[in-house]
């Protein structure tokens, strides 16, 4: 046979500095494991947010009912918009704001007031898309048939951008929104 069985106790036991690193690393180890449930419960660092399960078509009626009667409107009466899009400045006590995403485009144009808080649900009507508002890096995947909701209360007023950040085919690249912060 080529191969000699081991002598009994070929190994020798731990020093006392290596035992001391062990418990250290092993410490360590326990103490980060620990804590990533602990800072996905307790941390601040995750926006608070709900989902739920919404045919596309269906929230698609609720964007439109949202821009029909939130829309800015002009001494005619008629839905201002940039390039196309329709620009909303939810009524005083209206708390549920929509932003649709479809094809290369955020559906409406949202203007909202600092310090005021809302519930703002998004949701896809035909791919993954992204949420990426700039500059505040705040992102979210947009996925068809669910109603992602965000709670939000600006606290900056300007003009934001949202960008797609999830590829959705061709004129990925176009697809940016807006979102505008007034006092």
């Amino acid at each position: 046979m080529s191969l000699a069985t081991p002598d009994k106790n070929w190994w020798q036991p731990l020093d006392k500095d290596e035992k001391m690193w062990l418990k250290v690393c092993l410490l360590v180890a326990l103490g980060l494991f620990l804590m990533m449930p602990l800072f996905h419960l307790y941390g601040k660092q995750n926006p608070p947010t709900r989902s739920y399960r919404v045919e596309p078509a269906q929230y698609k009626e609720l964007v439109d009912k949202f821009i029909e009667e939130n829309a800015v409107r002009d001494e005619d009466g008629d839905i201002v918009d940039m390039e196309g899009i329709p620009v909303v400045e939810p009524k005083e006590g209206v708390k549920d704001i929509y932003l649709l995403s479809q094809k290369w485009m955020f559906t409406p144009i949202l203007k909202l007031k600092k310090g005021v808080e809302y519930q703002l649900h998004m949701s896809s009507l035909d791919l993954n898309h992204g949420f990426s508002l700039q500059p505040k890096n705040i992102n979210f995947q947009i996925v068809p048939g669910y109603d992602q909701v965000l709670k939000i209360t600006p606290r900056d007023s300007g003009e934001f951008y949202i960008i797609c950040n999830e590829y959705c085919e061709i004129g990925h690249h176009t697809m940016i929104g807006k979102l505008i912060v007034t006092e």
